[in-house]
């Protein structure tokens, strides 16, 4: 019987192969044509939420939209998938199809916090402030998003509810205190109310904000410009004034430089900053695994990559690179789901479909030598689907076909493992 097992340094070469292709702009994959004749509904249709994902984090919602419509046109029972086409419509301004895709996920669940704050924004963008004002009253105890006390404030101001609309503002002002917008809408309050110093106090806050945001990008812009000409050393006298602990933004552009350029040790402090002040967003979690994972250093990867999978299961970058992560770490049991749903996202990524085939025979080798014979068939098969030239598998299969007294089928798996041999000889 043949043995093979996948050393420590097997796994780093290949893990280092698979890297080239997860960078940060790298791992957003473009996919390749899918064959939607073959497969089930629900696999082709996981095909286009994976793309939707994907594009959706790189803000191409009409492309998006076109995947999520086009998997619940096979599934249309998908409510998760059918938020995002809403989200997708609302973000495109086409506020009569988001209203549609939203009030129907409202009815398949009930009411969920999320839905009721989009179908108050978009009371508020068609003018029906009242309206807005009954949505996002019924949630504000949930906080479901941090810029719901704004639109609230926002929505009294626009039936002249002064006193109100001052409420929700200042308890925005502190939710969001680098948001000049709320400063703004707080200076109109105080002018309407005859409140002149208060309303000079907040305009001169907000001019202050939006100088910040000013300055900031123009920070961001002479960061990368310096990253990309001068030594890293250098270059960090300009983009260490970015690392403001207390502002996610800047610690996030400057997270994605620092990555975007190879420095991924100095990625980490500003991405691991900016989880601390918000864990739940995909893009710093991610993005801090991304480059833990460069680094080598799987074992602090795998906190933010499962992190960043529970808060967007459908997401291939994430899986893929959490799928790598647990091979790097030698988990390969918990490796192969998420690979397994990785591949399933997008069945045309090379790298990702050639690590789950290296998990698969490992552990369909693992089981056959524990006897566990139904185990590692499941295993071998799914190892045979993803690459039909490896006569290893073949043998393999016949010697689990023979353990269960299947002489018939493994004499079949016999004979291909023989003729790959003669085919494709070493």
């Amino acid at each position: 019987m043949t043995r093979r097992t996948f050393s420590r340094g097997f796994r780093v070469r290949l893990l280092i192969t698979l890297v080239f292709f997860l960078s940060v702009a790298a791992a957003h994959a473009l996919y390749g044509a899918q064959n939607e004749s073959s497969g089930s509904a629900s696999d082709v249709a996981q095909v286009h939420i994976g793309k939707g994902y994907e594009l959706v984090k790189d803000q191409k919602f009409a492309e998006a939209a076109k995947e999520f419509a086009a998997a619940l046109g096979l599934v249309p029972q998908l409510v998760r998938v059918r938020y995002q086409l809403a989200v997708c419509f609302f973000n495109l301004g086409d506020l009569r199809q988001s209203r549609d895709e939203f009030e129907q996920v409202q009815r398949e669940t009930g009411g969920e916090a999320s839905v009721t704050y989009y179908l108050g924004r978009i009371d508020l963008l068609e003018g029906n402030a009242e309206s807005a004002i009954r949505e996002f009253k019924s949630i504000v105890s949930t906080q479901a998003f941090e810029d719901l006390y704004y639109y609230l404030g926002l929505a009294y101001l626009k039936v002249n509810d002064f006193e109100n609309s001052e409420l929700y503002l200042q308890k925005a002002a502190k939710a969001t205190p680098r948001n000049p917008h709320v400063h703004d809408e707080l200076a109109r309050v105080y002018q309407k109310l005859g409140q002149r110093s208060e309303a000079e106090e907040e305009s001169d806050l907000a001019a202050r904000l939006h100088q910040r945001l000013n300055e900031v990008a123009g920070l961001v812009s002479d960061c990368g410009r310096d990253l990309a000409m001068q030594p890293l050393a250098n270059a960090q006298t300009t983009c260490q004034r970015l690392l403001n602990p207390a502002d996610e933004s800047s610690l996030l552009r400057l997270g994605v430089l620092y990555g975007s350029h190879g420095y991924y040790d100095q990625a980490v402090e500003p991405l691991h900053l900016a989880a601390r002040l918000d864990s739940e967003s995909v893009d710093i979690q991610y993005l801090l695994g991304l480059s833990y994972f460069r680094l080598r250093r799987y074992r602090e990867a795998r906190g933010p990559l499962e992190k960043a999978v529970a808060l967007q299961p459908d997401l291939f970058s994430a899986n893929a690179l959490l799928g790598a992560t647990l091979y790097g770490l030698e988990e390969d049991e918990l490796s192969y789901p998420v690979l397994k749903h990785a591949h399933g996202l997008n069945p045309q990524n090379a790298e990702t479909k050639e690590l789950l085939f290296k998990v698969s025979i490992g552990l369909g080798q693992r089981e056959l030598l524990a006897k566990r014979y139904t185990q590692s068939l499941v295993f071998l098969k799914e190892a045979a689907a993803l690459n039909t030239s490896v006569p290893e598998v073949h043998r393999l299969l016949a010697e689990v076909f023979t353990s269960l007294g299947q002489e018939q089928q493994a004499t079949r798996e016999s004979k291909e493992a023989e003729r790959l041999e003669q085919t494709n000889p070493r």
